[in-house]
């Protein structure tokens, strides 16, 4: 017993040495190999400081900067570490009143006492300069450099959008943001967010006893280096989209412009419009709040958010299914009596009977109205409902009723009503063509956006396929295209049958009575369909969709006026100034610019 009790002792003893041992490595460690217990130790004289990388910058198709970072500071507090100051003083120098102090000061304490929040975001160089040689005298306080976004030009807003605070939703989204750092909110800045933010870095300074940095810790041995974001470049041609907002002054409405080759928006203009500059730095809150109450609703994007009745914008894409559907041919005649026709009236009194080719071009709705009709009584369908179905797959095919996902945020899909939808309304079995005859004219249920509409442009333009448009064209360098936006996309309407549309589209232009005749461009075949479009609340929409050359075409495109009148009044003019801009880069017909730029249809209630 004694020799057990003898041998458990020696255990014992052994533990309590190999204790021992393990505690003063650990501690030798620590003390002469390990300098992280004295970043915790030091914390008083010892700063952690974010580097925020620079935003990728921003280009148009031609390489032209649109978008940079610039030099800003922000001033951090530390609640704990804040002693009796003169808040006079303060104040004065932040050109703030005494009650903002006492509201950020506020905050910054529930957010924490002991880490450093923003006391006072986004400071100018110049103020930056002066408030460096006070701050000395009011410990807990030291600025951070950050950057602001700055606009070359004052265009684009909706497109390339802005960048604010992050909130605390979008906080518990992504671990990388913290209190104060900034996220895309809008437009590109949104949607490649985290190509476009970069990484974050830290440094880690020494501060003496006036909280002035003197300095790296340990020759930056703890710091790890901040990674810039990748440049983005876009298919936008900046000039063409600076003239298009000029078009657009003192109207509402939209424009956009296509690249038919690549699906590249060329041209993405919403009306009113503002300068992104305004919602840049401290400013940025007034402003947007101003924006925001304004009646014209300028934040509001059009291009990609107002949807319409695209009116008879749509009969080309009625005349396409009725002809690979064989009920309809180039030689088809239907009989008008102009604005005695019924079911559905003509807007004028032209030659009758009218054959495909000048029904497109004069714009006839009984014709449309004949299209449609045997569309939807085709015999080879068991039931109306069948053949509408079929119908309405065409339209879709189009990109009409859907989005096309790809780097634009906030898109609406508009609306192809659904059979079901007529089940619901009439009755299974208790509708027919003349029931929802308004569709023959791009009329009724069908709500689409200029965006898709100048997308039917462009599939007119390839006689039957499409990219689906975008903003982007590559990142991090030109020659890094996206390749997921060069997806061919084909409609259910075949390429032989576009011949017949295409020559009738250049007729709007160039037949006697062409619909947009005064706005031909010599020497250029445009291609074009007009649109007036009924609006319940005030005068008719402008509406005009174009593409030109008609061969080997370089531009397709919509435009949209509100409350404007006829399509060949105001929207075709614009959409030919545009192509001859695009096309020429010249303006030749300096009486019609003159009247577009000096137009002003806006009446503020």
């Amino acid at each position: 017993m004694n020799r057990n009790l003898s041998e458990r002792k020696y255990v014992v003893i052994a533990i309590f040495v190999i204790v021992a041992v393990i505690f003063i490595v650990r501690l030798l460690i620590l003390q002469l190999f390990d300098d992280s217990y004295i970043l915790s130790a030091e914390n008083n004289v010892l700063r952690k400081v974010t580097i925020y990388p620079n935003r990728g910058r921003i280009y148009d198709r031609n390489g032209e900067l649109l978008v940079y970072d610039e030099a800003a500071y922000d001033l951090l507090v530390i609640p704990r570490q804040v002693k009796e100051l003169d808040t006079v003083e303060f104040c004065h120098i932040l050109n703030i009143p005494d009650s903002v102090f006492k509201m950020k000061m506020k905050k910054a304490k529930k957010y924490s006492r002991y880490k450093p929040s923003i006391f006072l975001e986004q400071i100018s160089k110049q103020e930056f300069g002066y408030l460096e040689e006070k701050l000395y005298k009011f410990p807990g306080f030291y600025v951070q450099t950050r950057s602001l976004r700055k606009y070359n030009r004052p265009i684009a807003a909706h497109t390339l959008g802005y960048i604010g605070e992050v909130n605390k939703k979008e906080m518990k989204a992504d671990s990388y943001y913290h209190q104060g750092d900034y996220i895309g909110k809008s437009g590109i800045e949104k949607f490649f967010e985290k190509e476009l933010r970069g990484k974050k870095g830290v440094r880690v300074v020494l501060v003496d006893v006036h909280n002035r940095q003197q300095g790296s810790y340990k020759n930056g041995k703890y710091d790890t280096l901040s990674v810039p974001g990748k440049d983005h470049y876009l298919s936008i041609d900046a000039d063409l989209q600076a003239y298009a907002e000029r078009l657009m002054q003192n109207k509402i409405g939209s424009i956009v412009a296509i690249d038919p080759e690549t699906g590249g928006i060329l041209a993405f203009v919403t009306s009113p419009t503002y300068d992104p500059n305004l919602l840049v730095g401290r400013i940025r809150g007034k402003n947007f709040g101003m924006l925001m109450h304004d009646s014209l609703k300028p934040l509001l994007n059009r291009a990609i958010m107002g949807t319409y009745s695209p009116g008879s914008t749509f009969k080309p894409v009625q005349a396409l299914i009725g002809l690979q559907e064989n009920v309809l041919k180039k030689s088809t005649s239907y009989v008008c009596y102009g604005p005695a026709t019924t079911p559905i009236r003509c807007t004028h009194n032209h030659e009758s009977p009218l054959q495909l080719q000048h029904a497109i071009e004069q714009s006839c709705n009984p014709y449309f109205w004949n299209v449609y009709k045997s569309i939807i009584n085709n015999p080879k369908y068991r039931s109306v409902e069948e053949a509408y179905i079929e119908w309405r797959s065409y339209v879709m095919s189009f990109g009409f009723g859907t989005k096309f996902k790809t780097d634009i945020p906030f898109e609406v899909s508009g609306n192809v009503p659904t059979a079901e939808y007529f089940n619901k309304i009439y009755g299974k079995g208790h509708w027919n063509a003349l029931t929802i005859r308004s569709l023959a004219i791009g009329q009724g249920e069908i709500l689409v956006t200029p965006l898709q509409l100048a997308n039917e442009s462009v599939i007119i333009a390839n006689k039957g396929y499409y990219y689906p448009p975008h903003i982007v064209e590559a990142i991090g360098s030109p020659d890094n295209i996206i390749k997921e936006f060069r997806v061919k996309k084909e409609t259910k309407v075949k390429p032989d049958k576009f011949d017949v549309v295409r020559e009738a589209m250049l007729e709007v232009f160039e037949g006697e009575h062409g619909t947009a005749r005064w706005a031909k461009l010599e020497g250029v075949k445009i291609c074009g369909k007009t649109g007036t479009v009924q609006n319940p609340h005030g005068k008719d929409h402008s509406i005009f969709v174009a593409f030109a050359p008609m061969e080997n075409p370089k531009i397709a495109m919509s435009v949209i006026v509100e409350n404007s009148g006829y399509g060949s009044t105001w929207a075709a003019p614009i959409a030919s100034l545009m192509i001859e801009q695009y096309l020429n880069d010249t303006i030749t017909r300096n009486r019609l610019e003159k009247r577009i730029l000096d137009g002003n249809l806006i009446s503020r209630h």
